[in-house]
Formats: structure tokens, C-alpha cells, sequence
């Protein structure tokens, strides 16, 4: 067992390997400057403003899929405007053949990976670690992200304010970009910030970029960007944005339920504390307008995770990431547990949030105050109810060396209102671009303690990774230490009292045969242990055949062995309870997918073989048709169906999406879920519309039916669970 502090200790021992790790001498940088923005430009995506032509320009891109280094087919221009207020990009997308645009989405945040689109990219710290992401179709979708995971990911939950619009030329299309400077935290004083640009023509399954145009690096890595030189001094006025919203509706709790009416005033704000802190405020929270949770099958043991999809919580998100390696077994901070308790909400009366970045310091600290529901807990437990609480953590990052950092975190609070409740600990990661001159390397270090009264048992958490993310081969190594009374308040831990050691190795060659464009040879191992050493399970994951063709298309089979042992009977569906007893088995899979550049594509997996005694067949199903640009229907489906000595079972899952992309700011969605585990059918239909690019105006329905059992005829019977209509408007003023 680790001692109290050996977790904080073993993190702080990560400082020693920036002793023994060398810089090197960094890499030249591509440079754009921008050009003075002009009053009343007009933002119509159409480049014939006399100050397009004046500025200076990336005039092309370079070549990354299919050839590295290569001339892409068509021309990519880019030029930046900027003034106290904004910056506008001016985008002319160029085609050899220029009837070949891709471009289905209108909607907010769609997923552009699978058509036309160009990526803008800034670190507007000029650290080489954060940084933000925008895109736009050919269409004028927009897409924001933030960078994440040390530039290696991005979180597309976050939202900004901004503006795009798009036309179409005889040569492709064009876009004009408008970022307000208020809708981003950027460094005091600094007249350059990191910027990349990259740019996909999806028939051609061809990607261009404009700084380090190479394989190993993602354009999220903001250490291998270019320089935007020339910005102006910016103006922020007081830095203050005031958000208040209204939200009315109708709807009833269950079954039998009155109809109840409600009317809540909410209120956002935002405080400048320079260009480079953020001040967040919320009173009375309302979280109409969040798209509802997409229901999974889960036949394993232990909890699924749900990412964040809040406002208030994805501001500053990239700031409260912590370690390397911890994937979801081992989450400190996790702000689902504030606000929302089994799926339900709990009023959140009052937040208020820091973040930002002061001389290579990462910031943030949020507190909130939730209010008390009934009937939530099980009557055994405080008078059934979750209390009012109050909860937060603070998350300090320094950067090292050049894209190295180190750093700390604290929580306080239970949502259960359980006393003396906290968790400290402390993360290190050594990460280069440079390793053996130009690729990717990186190790990382953390640990965690935390306490609650009445506890038992370690509460304490540690591991490390090596992680070696390029092209052609990607390893990783990792090990987790979880301790078995180690229960953060704030946190995810799915399984504790447990030793977790993963490898995964990928070795992805591009062949020269002219249909086949990459595959990949895939080896994922995971051992479990408890702590004394006796094994729990382990999943030994591998492709022998995963080949992406140069059409898009792809296909894939695996060879799983998986090993589970059960210390008490799992049951496994309602009625099916597997023994306990250690057990052995291999799993196989068949998978299929069309190239998703086609108005009509998906995606086909066969899973079947074993499964603890029995055996166990898996279908999914995901399609998407896109007969027009107004209109998307996209279909998911799964059905799990098990032989068990101890009983057979059948679960199905399937979901449809229905998508009206009137325009890049009026899209009505409608998403319809059924799973017979819990018998119910749910429909949301959500409108969205940006009246302005301040101002949005929601309109959400749901209605939940669920079949139940008659208590008189024993007979099943669909009765309505639930059904809610609610309006939300919401306005910023900035001042």
C-alpha cells in the first residue's frame, strides 16, 4: 500500500526528468502578418474588398494525405484582417475540378472530417500547449473546439461567438471568418500568437496543411505552428458580458403527473481580469438547451462515462485536464457530478469559475453551490434527499522546458453532502516534438490522495505513461494504481482496488499498391490485477486486417481473447446471472464502411464467439443519408444477443436523427432512442435559432413513453413516462 503522500510524491519526482531531458533549438516558423481591417467590411464570405487584396497571404498550403510533402490539387489563399475588436480570415478554397465539392452540413459543431472543409487554428498564448479551433464548410457551418490533451485532441462541446459566411466561385469557394477578439483569452501584450491553418478536399480523401506539414504532428499541436505577426493593440472596454435568459414550459414528471407550468430567469456573466483571466458567474442555471445523453448498451460491470456537454462547465476545460494516460479509469475532477445526480438534475444555484494563463501558468478554480432535491437518495441515506452543497476545485499548470508541465489539483465538496470530503494531487509530462529530431515522445507521471469521513481502505491513486504517437508506429505503455477505498466525491473511478497496465502498439505502413491508402496492424493489451497481485481480467485486442482504400472505404477484422474473474454472480441482464468463478474466452469481429464523401455511407460491425460460459453476438449499424443540404437522417442501431447456461437475452438498442439545416443558424433536430433494457422510447426535438451572433433562441420537446406492466391484467401496456415543452431565449450584452 502507498504511504499518505507517496502519490504527490511520485508526481514530484517527474520534475527531476526536465534535468536529464534536453530542448533543442526550436524550428523555423512560417509567418503570416495581418492587414488593418477596414470600418464596415462586409462579411459575405466574397473577397473583393480592396484590403484582401493589400494584405499579405499564405498563398498555398502543402500537401499531407495522400503525399507528404506534395502540391495539393487545388490552390488554398489565406489572408488575416484585424482591428481592436476581431480578427477576419479570408479563405479562397480553389479546385482543379471545381464541381467536386463535398459539403453536406449546416448545423452547428458537425463533425467535418468527412467533407470540405478548412480548419483555422490559434495559440493565443504563444505557449505551444492551448489554443482554440475553428472551422468551416463550404456551406458556412461553423465548428469551435478547444485544443486538448497536449494537442493531441480537442473538445467540440466548447462554444464561442463568432461569425462565418461562405460563396461559391468559379473555382471552388470562399469564406470570411470573424473572431471577436472578446470570445478568447489571449496573452497581455503580445502582437503574435501561434496559427495554423489546414484545409481537407474529402473526394480526393486529401488533406493540406500550412505549418509542419508532416504526418507525425496534428494541427492541434500548437508547438509545431506558425506565427501571425502584426496584431494591433486590442480592446476589451470594461471586459464585461452579461448573458441573462428566460426559460418557460409546461410539461409533467411521470405517469399520472400533473401538467405544472414554470417561468426561471437565469443570468450568465463574464469578467475581463486583463486579456488573460476569465471571470465566469451563473445564478439559477438553466441547461434547457443541452442536447440530451445517446444511449449505450452496456454488458460489462461497471459504469459508462458521458462527457460534458454543459456551457458554464466547457469554459476553460482544456485547463482542469490533468495527467497523462488516466483515459477514463481515473478521472479527479468531473463536473457531471455537480448539477446531476443518477441522470437527474439537481438545481445549481450559483457558480463562479476562473481561468485563464499569467507567465506560463495555467489557471483555474471554480466553486458552485447546488441545491437540495428529494427523493434522489435511497431512503437509507440522509432522509432520501441530496442536501444543498457546496463544491470546487482548483487545477494549477506551470509550463517547463518547451512543451513540458507540471502541475496540481484540489477538490472540495460531495454532491451527497457526505462530511470532510477532498482530494490533492500532482502531475508531470514530459512532452517533445523533437525526439530523435522529429517525432512525437512523451512521459507522464501523477498521483492523487483524497478523504472523506467514514472511508476505508487506500485512498490513494498513482501512474505513469510513455506514449511514442507518430505515423507510422504509435506505442504506449501505461500502469494505473488504484487504490480500494480511493472514491473521489468529484471524480470517476469505475473500478477501484485495482493495478492496471496497458499496452497498445500500431504499426501503419501506406502501401504503393494505388487502392489501398494506409493500414493498420493493431496490438491493444490490458491486464487487471487487485493489489495483491491475483488477476481481475485482461483483453488482449488485435487487427490483423485494418486497411483504409484510397476511395475512403475501409474494412477491418479482429482477434479478441478477453478474461474476466467474477467475485460475486454478475448479472448480466434482467433475470441472467453469470457465476462467480474465473472464466476465458475470445471474441471476433468483422467490420465494414463506406467513404463518408458519398450521400449515402456507413458503417457495419459483426461482433461474435465467446462470452464468460456462453457465447454472445453483437450487430451495430450506423448509416447517415444526406439527400439534400436541408436535409439529414442519420440511423444507429445495436442488437446483443446471448447464449448463457444461466439464461438466454436479447437487447437492442437503436436511435434515428433527423437534421433540417434551414441554415448555419436555423437547424431543427429530432432524435428518437428506444432500448428494450429499459422498455421506453424517448423523442427530443430540439429547434436552434441564432437570431444573432449574440442571441439564440431555443425551443425543446420531449416525451417519453415506457411499456410497463399492468398491475391488474399482468398485460404490458405503453403509458406516457414523461413529456416537457420548454422555450429559452438568451441574449449577451458586452461591454
Amino acid at each position: 500500500m502507498f504511504p499518505p503522500l507517496a502519490p504527490l510524491r511520485l508526481a514530484a519526482a517527474g520534475l527531476l526528468l526536465s534535468t536529464t531531458l534536453a530542448a533543442q533549438a526550436p524550428d523555423a516558423r512560417p509567418s503570416l502578418r495581418a492587414g488593418a481591417l477596414p470600418a464596415g467590411i462586409a462579411l459575405d464570405g466574397r473577397l473583393d474588398e480592396a484590403a484582401w487584396g493589400a494584405a499579405d497571404s499564405i498563398a498555398n498550403l502543402t500537401e499531407l494525405e495522400p503525399r507528404e510533402g506534395g502540391v495539393p490539387a487545388g490552390r488554398t489563399v489565406v489572408r488575416v484582417l484585424a482591428d481592436a475588436d476581431a480578427l477576419v480570415f479570408g479563405i479562397d478554397a480553389r479546385y482543379a475540378d471545381p464541381g467536386g465539392v463535398v459539403s453536406f452540413a449546416r448545423q452547428r459543431d458537425a463533425a467535418f472530417d468527412s467533407e470540405d472543409h478548412v480548419r483555422l487554428v490559434l495559440d493565443t498564448f504563444l505557449d505551444g500547449r492551448s489554443g482554440y479551433v475553428f472551422a468551416v464548410n463550404a456551406h458556412g457551418a461553423r465548428y469551435d473546439a478547444l485544443v486538448a490533451g497536449g494537442g493531441e485532441d480537442e473538445n467540440a462541446d466548447w462554444d464561442a461567438v463568432w461569425e462565418a459566411a461562405t460563396a461559391r466561385t468559379p473555382t471552388g469557394w470562399s469564406a470570411e471568418v470573424r473572431i471577436p477578439v472578446r470570445s478568447l483569452v489571449f496573452g497581455r501584450g503580445l502582437t503574435t500568437w501561434g496559427f495554423n491553418v489546414q484545409r481537407r478536399v474529402q473526394r480526393l480523401q486529401e488533406t493540406d496543411r500550412w505549418a509542419s506539414p508532416q504526418r507525425d504532428y496534428a494541427v492541434t499541436q500548437t508547438s509545431r505552428a506558425g506565427l501571425l505577426t502584426g496584431l494591433p493593440s486590442f480592446a476589451l472596454g470594461l471586459g464585461l458580458g452579461v448573458r441573462p435568459s428566460l426559460t418557460a414550459g409546461a410539461g409533467e414528471s411521470g405517469p399520472g403527473a400533473r401538467l405544472r407550468g414554470r417561468a426561471e430567469p437565469s443570468l450568465d456573466a463574464t469578467q475581463r481580469l486583463g486579456t488573460n483571466l476569465l471571470a465566469s458567474l451563473t445564478l439559477n442555471t438553466d441547461f434547457a438547451e443541452t442536447e440530451v445523453d445517446t444511449r449505450r448498451t452496456n454488458l460489462t460491470r461497471f459504469p459508462l462515462f458521458f462527457p460534458e456537454k454543459r456551457t458554464f462547465f466547457l469554459e476553460g476545460a482544456d485547463v482542469f485536464e490533468f495527467g497523462l494516460g488516466l483515459g477514463t479509469d481515473v478521472v479527479p475532477f468531473f463536473s457531471r457530478r455537480i448539477g446531476l445526480f443518477e441522470g437527474r438534475e439537481v438545481p445549481l444555484r450559483a457558480g463562479l469559475k476562473l481561468n485563464g494563463r499569467a507567465g506560463g501558468t495555467s489557471l483555474g478554480a471554480l466553486a458552485v453551490r447546488t441545491g437540495e432535491v428529494d427523493g434522489l437518495l435511497p431512503d437509507s441515506t440522509r432522509g432520501a434527499l441530496v442536501p444543498d452543497a457546496t463544491l470546487g476545485v482548483v487545477r494549477v499548470r506551470q509550463n517547463l522546458l518547451r512543451e513540458s508541465s507540471a502541475g496540481a489539483i484540489a477538490t472540495f465538496g460531495d454532491p451527497q453532502g457526505r462530511d470532510g470530503s477532498w482530494l490533492a494531487g500532482a502531475d508531470f509530462t514530459y512532452q517533445t516534438s523533437h525526439f530523435r529530431g522529429d517525432k512525437n515522445f512523451l512521459v507522464g507521471v501523477w498521483g492523487l490522495a483524497m478523504g472523506r469521513e467514514g472511508l476505508e481502505g487506500d485512498r490513494t491513486a498513482a501512474g505513469f505513461k510513455v506514449d511514442y504517437p507518430n505515423d507510422l508506429w504509435d506505442v504506449a505503455l501505461s500502469f494505473k494504481r488504484i487504490g480500494d477505498g480511493f472514491q473521489p466525491s468529484l471524480g470517476f473511478v469505475p473500478r477501484a482496488g485495482v493495478n492496471i497496465t496497458s499496452l497498445s502498439v500500431e504499426y501503419s505502413p501506406r502501401p504503393d499498391w494505388g487502392w489501398v491508402r494506409q493500414m493498420f496492424y493493431e496490438l491493444g493489451a490490458q491486464y487487471v490485477t487487485d493489489l495483491s497481485g491475483r488477476w481481475q481480467s485482461y483483453e488482449v485486442f488485435t487487427a490483423p486486417v485494418n486497411w483504409r482504400l484510397e476511395s475512403g472505404d475501409r474494412f477491418e477484422a479482429n482477434w479478441v481473447p478477453v478474461g474476466e474473474r467474477l467475485e460475486e454472480p454478475f448479472e448480466v441482464a434482467d433475470g441472467v446471472a453469470i457465476p462467480a468463478g474465473a472464466y476465458h474466452w475470445t471474441r471476433y469481429r468483422l467490420e465494414a464502411g463506406t467513404a463518408a464523401k458519398r450521400r449515402l455511407s456507413g458503417q457495419a460491425s459483426w461482433w461474435f464467439g465467446g462470452f464468460y460460459d456462453g457465447s454472445l453476438h453483437q450487430f451495430e449499424l450506423e448509416a447517415a443519408w444526406h439527400p439534400s443540404p436541408l436535409v439529414t437522417l442519420e440511423l444507429e442501431g445495436e442488437r446483443n444477443v446471448g447464449r448463457l447456461p444461466a439464461g438466454d437475452f436479447t437487447a437492442d438498442l437503436v436511435g434515428t436523427r433527423l437534421r433540417l439545416n434551414v441554415s448555419p443558424d436555423l437547424q431543427l433536430n429530432g432524435f428518437v432512442q428506444y432500448d428494450t433494457e429499459s422498455r421506453s422510447v424517448g423523442a427530443n426535438t430540439r429547434l436552434r435559432w441564432s437570431f444573432s451572433p449574440l442571441g439564440d433562441l431555443f425551443v425543446v420537446y420531449s416525451h417519453n413513453l415506457r411499456e410497463l406492466d399492468d398491475a391488474d391484467t399482468g398485460i404490458r401496456r405503453w403509458r406516457r413516462e414523461s413529456t416537457q415543452l420548454l422555450v429559452k431565449v438568451a441574449y449577451t450584452l458586452r461591454y
